[in-house]
């Protein structure tokens, strides 16, 4: 039965090595805590990575952030990646409806250097999207909702949809604003949406700070940010990663310290944090650690499909833009960022909430999306189609139907020195990145608490 780091002072093993257990595995080292990270994969980064295909390296989805995102930039911050990962000086969100009457139609939703709410004033007033109605009731649904606190529990039961309806909201605004926004942030449509969650959303990230809503994304592979670059920050604190290692049981010891069964091995640490999906994490919880542990199963899953198209050539001359009036959703320029060379371009279509695309055969997919993108893009008509395939994530995120917060668990577990860390958590926040670091933060801090090891929160200066 081996220490897992063999150094004085307390230890712990984090189980799965996506942004929350490297989160938490980065907290813990600093604070002198010797750390054991186990994955399962033979990479780190969760469900926000990277392969190869051929010539080009592939995220297996187009992941963005925001710059209220806070404890996600502190990541990048803190793994050196920050520059590789920049965001807009300014939102400025393309929006292009290829069904209206008259032709296609281009609005943007950008944002003036004024102060809330009058930095989006003038992006409202313009919105060629919606009449002048309907720009009027989203103003007064906007201002509601400001007033609204996420965090209170009456509004978790209820959907978005329905408190959207009762503002004022047509189907029309629905789809032509609050959806556009909140689908790819919820990974659901208003409709499927905890009230709560989609406040925190809207609240958090377009009626608090000027530039809240900035956003950033990678212009490197996914996996030199969460994987290259964060194993070597690991490593410089020391912290022994073991990749390919599931964890296969755990259980509390006599003297109150816990042992961590992988294959070939026992470790003992002082704490564990369990950083894996909420169906793994419920697997592994010994009996007790949550006074309903069956509720995590409760907790359901929502899928993204991305689509990658290469042309032999230029069709998109912006960073990226979003659709109306068809099923494409988000497209993204990442010719750059895979290496593609030459005259070609590399494209990548984000289509969040795909319950009903998720398990299309490609074949199929290829026939309905190519003819799309030549609606969408008058470029793309004389274009040759290089390469089209599909990255499926069927369990991307937690779905945050109406209902899913108190399901949700808190860091700290009723078993001393256990903790659960990841976006399905109790982090206030849906499932993005932003999520999962924060979740990482919540367990460590629990943890050096239970240490008593002084820590300050990585946020508390911007909190």
């Amino acid at each position: 039965m081996a220490d897992p780091h063999g150094t004085p002072g307390p230890s712990a093993v984090v189980v799965g090595g996506g942004l929350a257990g490297i989160t938490a595995a980065l907290q813990l080292a600093e604070a002198g805590v010797g750390v054991t990270l186990l994955e399962g994969r033979p990479r780190l980064g969760g469900l926000a990575f990277s392969f190869r295909r051929g010539d080009l390296t592939v995220d297996n989805g187009q992941h963005v952030y925001l710059r209220c995102c806070t404890a996600y930039r502190w990541f990048l911050d803190r793994v050196d990646g920050a520059r590789l990962a920049p965001l807009q000086d300014r939102l400025d969100v393309p929006v292009l409806d290829v069904a209206h009457p008259r032709g296609p139609r281009l609005g943007r939703i950008r944002r003036d250097p004024l102060p809330v709410p009058f930095h989006l004033a003038r992006s409202l007033a313009t919105y060629p999207h919606l009449s002048l109605a309907e720009r009027a009731s989203v103003g007064r649904a906007a201002l509601a909702l400001k007033r609204l606190d996420p965090a209170d529990p009456a509004l978790d039961g209820l959907d978005f949809a329905t408190w959207l309806g009762r503002h004022g909201q047509s189907p029309r605004a629905i789809e032509a604003l609050w959806d556009l926004i909140g689908v790819p942030t919820l990974n659901a449509p208003a409709q499927d949406s905890s009230m709560g969650l989609a406040a925190m959303v809207f609240k958090t990230g377009l009626l608090t700070d000027p530039g809240a809503a900035d956003i950033g994304w990678a212009h490197v592979p996914l996996g030199h940010l969460h994987d290259t670059l964060a194993a070597k920050t690991l490593d410089g604190l020391g912290v022994r990663t073991l990749l390919r290692t599931k964890a296969e049981r755990i259980a509390r010891t006599d003297d109150g310290r816990w042992t961590v069964e992988v294959p070939g091995e026992t470790l003992r640490a002082d704490a564990v944090v369990l950083a894996v999906p909420q169906t793994e994490t419920h697997a592994l919880l010994p009996e007790g650690a949550l006074v309903d542990a069956d509720r995590l199963l409760d907790i359901g899953t929502a899928p993204i499909l991305d689509l990658h198209v290469v042309y032999d050539r230029k069709v998109l001359r912006r960073p990226f833009f979003t659709a109306l009036g068809s099923p494409v959703q988000w497209v993204f320029d990442r010719t750059e960022s895979s290496g593609l060379t030459g005259t070609g371009q590399y494209l990548a279509i984000s289509q969040s909430a795909a319950q009903d695309e998720i398990d299309t055969p490609v074949a199929a997919l290829r026939e309905r999306y190519l003819p799309e993108l030549e609606r969408l893009l008058p470029a793309a008509r004389g274009a040759a189609v290089l390469d089209f395939f599909v990255t499926r994530e069927r369990t991307a995120t937690f779905a945050p139907t109406p209902g899913v917060g108190r399901l949700r668990p808190a860091a700290r577990t009723r078993a001393p020195g256990l903790y659960l860390a990841g976006a399905w958590t109790a982090t206030g926040w849906p499932a993005t990145m932003e999520g999962a670091v924060r979740s990482g933060f919540s367990a460590a801090g629990a943890a050096l608490s239970a240490f008593g090891r002084r820590h300050d929160h990585p946020l508390q200066e911007a909190a």
